[in-house]
């Protein structure tokens, strides 16, 4: 719930950081250099604190290095390239929908890919529910049409953050996940500010409010990321997966604090909302009988 709290938080602040900086809502190419250097911070953040908790420098070795890197293509580069792309060509509320389909994704992803725990008609029923809270709560905004630069980019953005939750999983039964994590960013940071520079993005304001919103948002990666990466590694990906329907209901939630951006859903449809997305967590997490919960 930190992990969700922190990632709901960034949703405003993303909205905050590129008017600071003087960037606006089409200019993509920028936005993908504001986040290259938001990883790149946030790399460095992860690498200094997760060193300090094991006293001794988080340095990466050749035989983890492409672990990072393959890591970075998918839970980085991919992931946030197609959804900002994807985000200047669709609706936030769509985009939000779209993007906690990561949720079933992750799920079936490392059940039928990489065989990493068993699908079950249980985990199914606690993703439905929970995914008719994220709906509800934008209902209002997901009508109209399909783009393949847009509503499509976003749904493979979910796509790329599952195989990167797959991968983190798998890679951290031997490795560290805050040195992964730490590195990934700084790779994938790293490429995603030299795209941004070579499209020809570019950051014009400089000021106090704008540095201080980009260091806060290289925290909540360099923390979230990982938080999520050690709870994965200690749990299945569906039982830490399904608790992200949190995301865009703490996202429309501090949206509404943060910017003052009202919600059709009221207080009652975030309500409800929230109730929907909790009852999906422990239909997901909750132990029941083995012969109640037969694999699929």
């Amino acid at each position: 719930m930190i992990c969700c709290l922190l990632w709901g938080s960034a949703f405003p602040c993303i909205k905050l950081g590129c008017q600071f900086s003087g960037i606006s809502a089409g200019d993509t190419f920028s936005q993908i250099l504001y986040a290259g250097l938001r990883f790149i911070l946030a790399g460095i953040f992860a690498l200094i604190i997760g060193s300090a908790v094991v006293r001794r420098p988080l340095i990466i070795s050749k035989n983890s290095l492409h672990k990072a890197i393959k890591l970075s293509c998918f839970q980085t580069i991919l992931q946030y390239t197609f959804f900002y792309i994807g985000l200047s060509r669709s609706t936030g509320m769509k985009s939000s929908v779209i993007t906690a389909s990561n949720v079933f994704l992750s799920i079936i992803v490392a059940a039928l890919i990489f065989k990493a725990e068993k699908l079950t008609f249980r985990k199914i029923i606690g993703c439905i529910v929970g995914f008719s809270g994220v709906i509800m709560i934008n209902l209002s905004g997901i009508s109209g049409g399909f783009r393949l630069t847009g509503e499509g980019f976003v749904f493979l953005s979910a796509l790329s953050y599952a195989f990167s939750a797959a991968l983190m999983k798998k890679y951290s039964l031997t490795e560290d996940p805050v040195l992964l994590s730490g590195w990934q960013f700084i790779i994938g940071g790293s490429f995603m500010t030299a795209a941004g520079i070579f499209l020809g993005g570019r950051i014009t304001v400089i000021n106090k409010e704008g540095i201080l919103m980009l260091l806060y948002l290289a925290f909540v990666s360099a923390a979230a990321f990982s938080l999520w990466g050690t709870l994965i590694k200690y749990n299945n990906v569906s039982t830490v997966s399904v608790f992200g329907f949190m995301n865009p209901v703490f996202g429309v939630i501090l949206s509404s604090v943060i910017l003052s951006e009202k919600s059709s859903a009221g207080f009652t449809g975030i309500t409800a909302a929230l109730l929907l997305v909790a009852a999906g967590i422990v239909i997901v997490n909750i132990p029941f009988k083995h012969n109640s919960d037969q694999d699929m």
